[in-house]
């Protein structure tokens, strides 16, 4: 199985914690040249440094923008104007009542999770197509098909995504450059942690791997694993379907949710 990506250039987006750098990390340790993007220089400088330690190699770039605004993403461009991977994984989510989500709610959370990487695709993958090889890839979630009623909003620009990844990939058919989706469930990064460890000191308990699996059990009940997934589970998945081994992989929607959706298709 062919996962070589040395001479690659990958752009990851929300690269600085969680999902992420994960995905970052694995691409590096493939061989990939990766950078790593974060709102502020400060936070992708002190990520670089922790991936140059855990992964003993020096193959990462600083590409700091808001990617959530046009002019953040115009910046990350002209500072890296020709990538082979780009992994849209910027994203937001907040757990509100539909009654209670004003219009600058919906603009915010559509601007971030979905026209940042409709920004990003629409300045790199024609120069992919051009070489005759490249990866997209939308991370989405399995809240774009069960949309979570504690958060619409976040649900809906999940589906958009899909849309999106979709319809890309039939736009670029048979250049050598594949576009899909991954679909993560819950799954423990460093927000969820930080958000449990919270709720630990609120109610006494600190196993977080036993908070959750009674999440789990309480809010998604139709996982198939029982627990949360770990970040590097997700990256797993990206990391295939950047590789030269999925290439005849494109326009797919892959699920790493623990089996919540609750179809074979």
């Amino acid at each position: 199985m062919d996962m070589n990506l040395n001479g690659r250039r990958a752009l990851v987006t929300g690269s600085t914690a969680g999902i992420g750098y994960a995905i970052a990390r694995a691409l590096a340790q493939m061989g990939a040249t990766v950078a790593i993007n974060g709102r502020t220089p400060d936070r992708v400088r002190t990520a670089i440094a922790r991936l140059k330690e855990e992964t003993g190699t020096t193959c990462f770039i600083a590409a700091p923008g808001d990617i959530a605004t046009a002019g953040g993403a115009e910046k990350v461009v002209k500072g890296l104007p020709a990538i082979d991977i780009l992994v849209n994984n910027t994203g937001i989510f907040e757990p509100k009542p539909f009654f209670d989500i004003p219009d600058e709610d919906w603009l915010r959370f559509y601007e971030t999770n979905v026209m940042s990487g409709v920004r990003l695709s629409r300045a790199y993958t024609p120069g992919m197509v051009e070489a005759g090889w490249g990866r997209v890839v939308f991370i989405s979630s399995e809240s774009g098909l069960n949309i979570p009623v504690e958060m619409v909003h976040y649900g809906m620009t999940k589906t958009a995504q899909l849309a999106v990844s979709r319809g890309l990939a039939e736009t670029v058919a048979g250049s050598g450059v594949t576009v899909n989706s991954v679909l993560p469930g819950p799954t423990l990064s460093e927000g969820v942690a930080d958000f449990m460890a919270k709720m630990a000191k609120d109610t006494g308990e600190v196993d977080l791997d036993a908070m959750g699996r009674d999440f789990v059990a309480e809010h998604r009940s139709t996982s198939l694993i029982g627990r949360l997934a770990t970040v590097e589970e997700v990256a797993n998945m990206v990391a295939y379907i950047c590789s030269p081994a999925a290439s005849a992989t494109s326009g797919a929607a892959l699920r790493v949710d623990g089996g919540v959706i609750r179809h074979i298709a």
